[in-house]
């Protein structure tokens, strides 16, 4: 099941940003003071490596092109064309590699607190 992998959308674990995510529009999420909402893209490629993080509030994602992922010490497994992934606030997700011949595209929508990076590894 994806959500016991905490799959993730979104991205390479840094405190600033993801290389591999394309920003598409911001803005302040209105009645809600202090959070904003960030849609993007991302492709990962074979051999790509998402790293465990979180966010500081809900990224919802939507797979635009299926590919084999693995976490180390498991099984291969589908992400389907098709298919969606929902991450709560503050829960550790990703952690996988792209394996296989066909990159991970990926369509996220994160509704965060402003001012927090994006991706927190939470070391």
């Amino acid at each position: 099941m994806l959500f016991g992998l905490g799959v993730a959308t979104g991205l390479v674990a840094q405190t600033t940003d993801s290389p591999q995510r394309v920003e598409l529009k911001r803005a302040d999420l209105s009645g809600a003071p202090g959070m904003e909402v960030i849609t993007s893209t991302a492709e990962y490629k074979p051999g790509e490596k998402i790293d465990l993080h979180f966010h500081h509030g809900l990224e919802a994602a939507y797979i635009v092109q299926g590919a084999r992922v693995q976490v180390p010490g498991k099984d291969p497994m589908l992400l389907a064309t098709g298919s969606s992934l929902l991450n709560l606030r503050d829960v550790k997700h990703g952690g996988f590699t792209v394996v296989g011949d066909t990159s991970l595209k990926l369509y996220t929508v994160h509704v965060v607190d402003k001012g927090k990076p994006l991706y927190d590894p939470g070391h």
